[in-house]
C-alpha cells in the first residue's frame, strides 16, 4: 500500500470587505479562493505579441503599412535632445 502525503504552502492574506465580497461573487461551484484568484491573474497575463500573429481580418491592410510607414517617417525625422 502506497500513501502520498502533500503539503501545501499557504499564505495569509488581508482584503477588505468589498474585495472579499467581490472574490466571493466571482467564485465557480467547486472553486476555492486560490482557483479563483489563480483563474482571474491568468486572463490579466500579458500575451505575445506572437498570440496575435494572423489575426487580422480587417481589409485595409495596405492603409494601415501605409499610415505606419509615414509615422515612422516623421518620427526618424523629430529632432530629440537626449541631454537637455
Amino acid at each position: 500500500m502506497h500513501m502520498r502525503i502533500v503539503f501545501a504552502m499557504t499564505k495569509v492574506i488581508s482584503l477588505s470587505n468589498e474585495a472579499y465580497q467581490t472574490l466571493k461573487e466571482s467564485k465557480k461551484p467547486g472553486e476555492s479562493f486560490s482557483d479563483v484568484v489563480l483563474r482571474i491573474a491568468k486572463k490579466k497575463k500579458k500575451k505575445s505579441l506572437l498570440d496575435f500573429s494572423g489575426k487580422w481580418v480587417g481589409n485595409d491592410a495596405e492603409e494601415v503599412l501605409a499610415q505606419i510607414m509615414k509615422d515612422r517617417e516623421r518620427s526618424a525625422n523629430e529632432k530629440v535632445d537626449l541631454f537637455p
